[in-house]
């Protein structure tokens, strides 16, 4: 069945992942209205990255983010809750960074300065997938392309941003629209205990765990990560 209304479609991408990171569930999703995939790489904070979605967006939409996208997503909740019609968490989490995972990503911004998206890639592969996948060269390559579309200079920006970003946790209950928490069974990133964590906390909020699947979900799992937010879409 056809949906009778139009609902603009707002997609926010994750740390070192670019509009490609959305194109296996965009055909999925495209009936249901206008599909956008912003921009994630031109500023180093949360407000300011928020800011500048919210400036280019429709009036109103729904809006999903993965992983770093979902902490953009939980900026843009603050910034304008009226302006979100329904709400989807991909492989994130609401907590801040902690002072090791800082240090982390401090040096990944060094490598990346030096050697490139290759490095940072082959640092963070053995955690972004499903152990299934490791050995998946063309989905490797796919994460390699995209951290190369974003290049050196906005990795950094968005680390900064990701190390300065607000606990969300506190802000959890005041969220109003229809939500819908994704994550995969084996996500190394971002445990799936976090995002027990969300959905407990929403009020209302659907929790869907993705089998078989990591950190990468759209990736990894098209077909399940589209039905999933077709779902979230015609709810």
């Amino acid at each position: 069945m056809q949906p009778t209304t139009t609902m603009p479609i707002l997609l926010i991408p994750g740390l070192a992942s670019s509009a490609r990171t959305y194109l296996p569930v965009v055909p999925a999703l495209w009936r249901f209205g206008p599909v956008t995939i912003a921009n994630h790489i031109r500023d180093d904070s949360m407000a300011a990255i928020a800011r500048r979605i919210l400036d280019e967006a429709p009036p109103r939409f729904a809006l999903a983010g993965h992983s770093m996208g979902g902490y953009i997503a939980f900026e843009i909740i603050r910034q304008a809750p009226a302006r979100v019609l329904r709400l989807a968490l991909i492989n994130t989490q609401a907590r801040p960074d902690t002072p090791e995972a800082s240090e982390r990503r401090r040096h990944l911004v060094a490598s990346s300065q030096t050697s490139g998206a290759q490095a940072v890639i082959d640092a963070l592969w053995p955690n972004l997938v499903h152990p299934s996948r490791l050995n998946d060269a063309a989905l490797k390559q796919l994460m390699q392309d995209m951290a190369a579309d974003l290049g050196p200079d906005a990795f950094r920006m968005q680390q900064t941003a990701i190390m300065g970003r607000a606990d969300s946790r506190p802000t959890l209950s005041t969220i109003a629209c229809p939500t819908w928490v994704l994550t995969g069974d084996q996500d190394n990133v971002i445990p799936n205990s976090l995002s027990v964590e969300m959905a407990d906390a929403i009020p209302g909020a659907t929790l869907v765990v993705l089998p078989n699947c990591g950190h990468m979900s759209t990736n990894e799992r098209p077909e399940a990560a589209g039905t999933a937010l077709t779902e979230w879409l015609s709810g």
